[in-house]
């Protein structure tokens, strides 16, 4: 029997979710059937988790229930503590084998799949494009728009890893500010940016990623703010400081708020990554299953 290919994939949320997707399309009617399972497991203990639902079971009762020792191929769950208030137990994604094509693959689950990979754990694997930027992008004058330019501003002294494709469940990180803070005409795209100077407002944490995103020069004169903790919405607290960066599908919010939208800087995507010092004719087989039908928009790796 041939050993099941490992790769590292979320835990939970969206990420998972466009992964279990992409799995469904490559693997057939089974692996749609676990998608459904999956997600739909994931989505009822994030509603308990929040406080939305309530479950008479216990945490470890629910996990027993959703454990079959008996179903070589059933998923499995495991339990974390939820950054939330009180830190409840939250169910998670463990693992789950799938069959793709002829080759056993092993999903397992992990806190952050990109640094599994690389320390040379996986060689395969899913996370958000945006923890590639925040680990191991070079930051130059320039910025990043698209997922082209992230694996060549990787020094293959720093990481084996590269993007190999991205799975389309696109957010954008998108520039927006007051109307009052643009001059009559203007647009809000990376070139207005480049002569602002003042307070840039965008989430904890994230100073590494924006400036990857729109280039040391663009961010010398800038100030980097963050919301209070108290901030129900990180709109409202651009509109606050004037102009920000921060993550939209539709902007809707963003417009309730009075906000401008300006330029989708760049795609928070989860991707496929591979680590080229742990390949084998094996795991090429995976990947090239996994992105068979995008074949337009793999990247060179």
């Amino acid at each position: 029997m041939t050993t099941p290919v490992p790769i590292a994939v979320p835990r939970k949320g969206r990420p998972l979710e466009a992964v279990l997707e992409r799995f469904a399309s490559v693997a057939g009617t089974d692996a749609e059937s676990l998608a459904d399972d999956v997600s739909s497991t994931l989505r009822y203990e994030k509603a308990v988790t929040k406080g939305d639902l309530e479950d008479s079971r216990g945490p470890y009762e629910r996990l027993a229930d959703y454990s079959s020792p008996t179903e070589p191929h059933a998923p499995e769950y495991t339990l974390l503590r939820d950054d939330r208030d009180g830190m409840p137990r939250r169910i998670v994604f463990d693992s789950v084998l799938i069959d793709v094509g002829d080759v056993p693959v092993h999903l397992v689950g992990r806190e952050e799949p990109f640094r599994a990979l690389r320390t040379h754990e996986f060689a395969l694997g899913f996370d958000s494009a945006d923890l590639v930027l925040e680990e191991v992008v070079d930051l130059r004058p320039s910025g990043v728009s698209d997922l082209e330019d992230v694996n060549a501003r990787i020094d293959p002294q720093e990481s084996d890893v590269r993007v190999v494709t991205g799975l389309g469940d696109t957010v954008h990180h998108t520039l927006m500010a007051t109307p009052e803070l643009l001059p009559a005409g203007a647009d809000l795209d990376r070139d207005f940016l480049a002569d602002y100077e003042g307070d840039l407002c965008i989430s904890p944490r994230y100073e590494r990623l924006v400036t990857a995103v729109l280039g040391t020069d663009a961010t010398e004169n800038v100030s980097f703010t963050y919301p209070s903790r108290d901030a129900d919405e990180e709109e409202a607290a651009i509109v606050e400081t004037g102009i920000g960066v921060y993550l939209t599908v539709t902007g809707s919010t963003a417009r309730e708020h009075g906000l401008v939208l300006g330029e989708h800087l760049f795609p928070s995507e989860t991707v496929l990554m591979a680590n080229a010092a742990e390949t084998s004719e094996t795991v090429d087989r995976v990947r090239r299953r996994l992105v068979r039908e995008q074949a337009d928009s793999v990247l060179s790796v």
